[in-house]
Order: C-alpha cells, then sequence, then structure tokens
C-alpha cells in the first residue's frame, strides 16, 4: 500500500491551530515542551533499567511512597505517581509480588488499602536513587541555568495550578 502526502495537511492544521493560539511561540513552547519530555524520560527510564533492572514506573512508586514517610493509600498513590487507579493495582500487584512493597487495609476503613514499603523495597530505593538524580542532573539541571531552572519552575508551576483550579 503506497501511502500519498497530502501537501495542504500541513496549512490546514497551521489554520486550525492558529485560531485558537494566534500567538505563534506558545505552539512552540508546547511542542518543545512534549519533545522534551518524552526525550528525558525515554532517556531516564532507559539509563534506570540498565544500570539497576528497574523500571522508572516502579521507582516513582518507591520514591512517592519515601517522600510521604513510607505508605499511602492506593488512590493518593495513583494521583501522585500520575496513574490511574486500575493501572496502579497492577503495577501494586507486581511489586508486592517482588517484596518491595506490601499492602494492607486502611485503618477503620475495609475499603480502602494502604501500600507500604518494606525493607526490600526501602534497599531498591537506596540502590537506584543516585542513578536516577544522576540522570536528571545530566540531562535537565545541568544544561540549564539557575535563571532557567528558577523560569521554568515557575511557569510550570502555574500551569499547573491553573489547570487545577482554573
Amino acid at each position: 500500500m503506497q501511502v500519498l502526502s497530502n501537501p495542504t495537511l500541513p496549512a490546514l492544521l497551521d489554520r486550525l491551530v492558529a485560531s485558537e493560539l494566534p500567538d505563534g511561540r506558545s505552539i512552540g513552547a508546547w511542542t518543545a515542551l512534549l519533545r522534551a519530555h518524552a526525550t528525558l524520560m525515554r532517556r531516564l527510564e532507559t539509563d534506570l533499567e540498565r544500570e539497576t533492572g528497574l523500571a522508572l514506573a516502579d521507582f516513582d512508586v518507591l520514591a512517592q511512597l519515601a517522600t510521604a514517610g513510607g505508605a499511602l493509600r492506593m488512590t493518593e498513590l495513583a494521583n501522585r505517581a500520575l496513574i490511574s487507579r486500575s493501572g496502579m493495582t497492577r503495577r501494586v500487584a507486581r511489586m508486592v509480588d517482588d517484596g518491595l512493597v506490601r499492602r494492607a487495609e486502611a485503618d477503620g476503613d475495609g475499603r480502602g488499602v494502604v501500600v507500604a514499603l518494606t525493607d526490600a523495597g526501602i534497599a531498591r530505593l537506596t540502590e537506584t536513587a543516585p542513578v536516577h538524580a544522576r540522570g536528571i542532573a545530566t540531562y535537565f539541571a545541568t544544561p540549564l541555568s539557575n535563571a532557567e531552572l528558577a523560569a521554568l519552575e515557575t511557569a510550570l508551576t502555574k500551569v499547573t495550578i491553573d489547570c487545577t483550579f482554573g
């Protein structure tokens, strides 16, 4: 099957986008954000798996639990890790099988599930966190100046707040 290119499609897309985003810089910044995110995540995932054998999403679960003091309700863990609740349930089940976390019923609430780090999970986090942090430093922080990092943090925090409460 031959794939034919339609030279009018780029112009059509440009017109459709321009009607909602008349400032051409907006779409350029958006595209750069998406490309940077995808590239960084792919590189961090590859490095972490190659050096430690742990998936980046599993590292994120361990890190979210550690940040929360060692345990979270399943729903809160899914929200923090930006994973659907059903996706988190499957991920946690695999991590329970690997001995990295344990599940327990929430105190006083038979409906809730709490996920907690195990000693093995803490050991795995201790092994993998430096690798992940080194990747963030190498691929994200070092190429940017302190002023650029501060501006980026401010801008992305504003977008997050506006999307959350807007």
